[in-house]
């Protein structure tokens, strides 16, 4: 993998708990806050320097943040994305190095058919009652994309961490 290990292990306990946070902000209210947004980005610029391999790397990674995010605001305005999301991916982009896009993709892709299979199985059986509140039941055609996102960001730092070990 192109993130190194020593990396993954120094972001996965700050990163772990915010993609969890999403993925239930997203389930309960339709909605990925700024806060978490911020929150994830603020990890990558605090850690970022002293854990990456060298500072020219740090700045290319921090750069895909801003296409990433110049992309998502081109795809939310056209409608093919919630602004929570766009404002995911972005904040999430630093974090994936680029040798790996492809090892993210197909997570992505996988972690995106197990979320949305889950949602709609929860949705339309007695699991539902569990959180009877969760906005994300009600929504029709949209589907909470945080319980995809945010899982595949922690699920490869894990797969990073754990490519040294």
């Amino acid at each position: 993998m192109a993130l190194s290990s020593f990396a993954a292990w120094w972001f996965l306990p700050f990163v772990v708990p915010v993609c969890l946070y999403v993925a239930w902000t997203d389930l309960a209210r339709m909605k990925i806050t700024n806060k978490a947004v911020m929150v994830l980005t603020g990890i990558f610029v605090v850690l970022g320097p002293f854990v990456m391999a060298d500072l020219p790397q740090y700045g290319w990674q921090l750069g895909q943040l801003a296409i990433m995010l110049v992309l998502g605001i081109v795809l939310n305005a056209a409608g093919a994305m919630g602004a929570g999301d766009a404002k995911f991916i972005a904040a999430s982009a630093p974090y994936v190095a680029l040798g790996d896009l492809r090892l993210v993709l197909a997570l992505f892709a996988a972690m995106l058919l197990a979320a949305w299979c889950t949602h709609r199985i929860a949705r339309a059986t007695p699991l539902r009652r569990l959180a009877p509140d969760w906005d994300s039941w009600e929504t029709g055609k949209r589907f909470p994309m945080g319980l995809a996102l945010g899982p595949t960001l922690a699920l490869y730092l894990c797969l990073a961490a754990l490519n040294g070990a």
